[in-house]
């Protein structure tokens, strides 16, 4: 009788802060083209566009004295617990993010030592066999990390990973551009295990690419749209290019993951796409639709959680298969044989995906 080595997600936890900022909260906000100019609209008519566009309605920030690595920690801990999983089981503790710890009061960003390390810290684990390390790679930093710790314990290092995207872009943004109301804070973890069973499931297959050439500055640090404020390092976007680069990329690389899995659309029950833009990954997923010859998508499909939790870069793909598993997205459900896919697209420009059997 064959027997499978599988890498199963046996535990999920995530950490959604507590602030509740509102569209609203941006009325009076004054806002800057990039170019420097004066946008000479009322708050109410900027935002309600705004709403229109992107899906967003609201988003949560973390309090002041709250870091990116303790949302991490606390998802963790939420997920480690979920699992049964002892801590000092961890073999690798894989951190997504890309700003680390930012000092709300001067924006500065800490990332020495590493966030992992930091984290590693906070739930108080012991076992030096335990490495922690960050992944850097924009919004997909969480999938990107699914992968690795599939590859590092399929290469026989290790049985268990712990991975984790965190981030708390509210303290990167820039007031004076209207893409602040985009991002948000938040964190979700999940615990990964080998495990060797008689039916082939968990990650089937996986899919990176990257664009660097035009598309290297789509997603980039830069100074405030208002002339005449010294911040620097501060979130900025190309959002038509982001959105054009989407639709033409990522669905391309989600139906190769499909293919690589030996499967069609038609197998798949819910994608999990980082929550980016509504419009946008609504158009993502009709156009993925299309290339396997089928036009209507089910309303269970994509759960959503843009709407009230906006775009928390790294966390927004495991808080929302939290949600879903905790049977906290109405509508959303899944049991034991379905196919997912995980997806994520962002800075770099680098898109990946994988296909993961419950």
């Amino acid at each position: 009788m064959s027997t499978f080595i599988n890498t199963l997600i046996t535990g999920a936890g995530s950490h959604i802060p507590s602030e509740e900022v509102p569209n609203s909260a941006f009325e009076k906000n004054e806002f800057y083209e990039p170019d420097g100019t004066y946008i000479d609209k009322p708050g109410e008519e900027i935002t309600s566009k705004f709403e229109a566009i992107t899906g967003i309605a609201g988003r949560r920030y973390a309090p002041v004295g709250v870091y990116t690595s303790d949302l991490g920690a606390d998802a963790c801990k939420k997920a480690l617990e979920a699992s049964g999983a002892s801590k000092e089981e961890i073999d690798h503790l894989i951190t997504a993010h890309n700003y680390g710890d930012v000092e709300a009061s001067n924006r500065r960003s800490d990332i020495m030592p590493s966030i992992g390390a930091r984290i590693k810290h906070k739930l108080g684990i012991e076992n030096p066999g335990c490495v922690p390390y960050d992944v850097i790679f924009g919004c997909p930093g969480w999938v990107q990390g699914c992968i690795q710790a599939h590859l590092f314990m399929q290469a026989g290092s290790g049985s268990k990973s712990l991975v984790v995207g965190c981030e708390t872009l509210s303290r990167v943004v820039d007031p004076f551009d209207r893409d602040a109301m985009i991002f948000a804070d938040g964190a979700g973890a999940a615990v990964l295990e080998t495990r060797e069973e008689s039916e082939r499931r968990g990650v089937l297959a996986f899919n990176t690419v990257a664009h660097t050439q035009e598309e290297l500055n789509f997603l980039a640090s830069g100074k405030s749209n208002n002339p005449a404020v010294d911040h620097t390092g501060l979130i900025k976007m190309k959002g038509r290019k982001i959105y054009e680069y989407a639709l033409e990329h990522v669905p391309a690389a989600i139906a190769q993951t499909i293919e690589k899995a030996g499967l069609h659309l038609n197998d798949i029950n819910m994608m999990f796409l980082h929550q980016a833009n509504e419009k946008m990954d609504a158009a993502i997923t009709k156009r993925l639709f299309r290339k396997f010859g089928m036009r209507d998508v089910p309303a269970d499909f994509m759960p959503m959680s843009i709407h009230k939790l906006g775009n928390s870069s790294v966390a927004t793909v495991p808080t929302l298969w939290d949600m879903v598993m905790k049977g906290e997205m109405a509508g959303h459900s899944l049991q034991q044989g379905n196919h997912v896919v995980f997806a994520s697209v962002g800075a770099g420009m680098s898109i990946n995906a994988f296909v993961y059997k419950l």
